[in-house]
């Protein structure tokens, strides 16, 4: 019986008995077998691939020192007090006006008009300026810029704490910064003190390398003022 009369599952039978001789005769399922079995189990990962845990192992060592430390005494850390500057506090109440009061240009200029009548027979021999207050020097930040041409040629090069003096002899310590040329730390105790507002013209005349003798011109005695210096 040819091939050609041999049914589709006849033929695949027979080139599968076929194909095993083959195999058998070429030894290749022992082969097979030999290589399943040298091969790494599958549960088992590549050592390659193993992760290595590196153990850290902590130890005292000593630092090396010079011969001439080593036989020093250890440095001991103390808490240590540093002196701060206190400025006291000697508020009064302000004067009566609204916080929104602000000094008319008249008003403003005649106050200061009075502060150079005043400046021009003040002793020569002690450098002064007038400076007027606006509402940043009275209020708010209560910050007040010296003029640089005066702080550069009388004034400290560093910051430190100067004295105002009022007509009446009271002092008054003040922070003076140096590279910003201006009062800032016990300047608003000053100010709320003399109950100082926007338009007054202040005197400062230095009579101590740190001391200004201060002359307050305030916008509300214009009046007063002009009858007392007619008269």
């Amino acid at each position: 019986m040819g091939i050609a009369n041999l049914s589709y599952e006849e033929c695949r039978r027979k080139r599968v008995e076929e194909n095993k001789k083959r195999m058998d005769a070429l030894n290749l399922p022992l082969l097979s077998q030999a290589l399943i079995d040298s091969s790494p189990s599958k549960s088992k990962s590549s050592p390659s691939k193993q992760a290595k845990h590196r153990e850290m192992k902590k130890q005292l060592v000593v630092v090396r020192r010079s011969s001439r430390v080593a036989k020093q005494p250890g440095p001991v850390y103390a808490e240590v007090l540093v002196n701060r500057v206190a400025i006291p506090k000697r508020f009064s109440s302000a004067r009566d006006y609204p916080d929104h009061f602000f000094a008319s240009d008249e008003a403003r200029k005649n106050a200061f008009e009075r502060a150079e009548r005043l400046q021009s027979v003040l002793e020569p021999n002690y450098p002064n300026f007038i400076k007027s207050m606006v509402r940043s020097h009275v209020s708010g930040c209560f910050w007040l810029g010296l003029p640089s041409h005066f702080c550069k040629e009388h004034l400290p090069t560093n910051d430190g704490v100067m004295t105002l003096m009022d007509e009446g002899g009271d002092e008054y310590p003040i922070i003076y910064l140096a590279r910003k040329t201006g009062f800032s730390g016990g300047w608003k105790g000053f100010s709320v003190a003399h109950k100082l507002a926007d338009g007054d013209a202040v005197i400062f005349q230095l009579i101590k390398p740190t001391t200004c003798k201060v002359y307050i011109f305030r916008v509300g005695d214009s009046k007063e003022d002009s009858d007392s210096d007619s008269s």
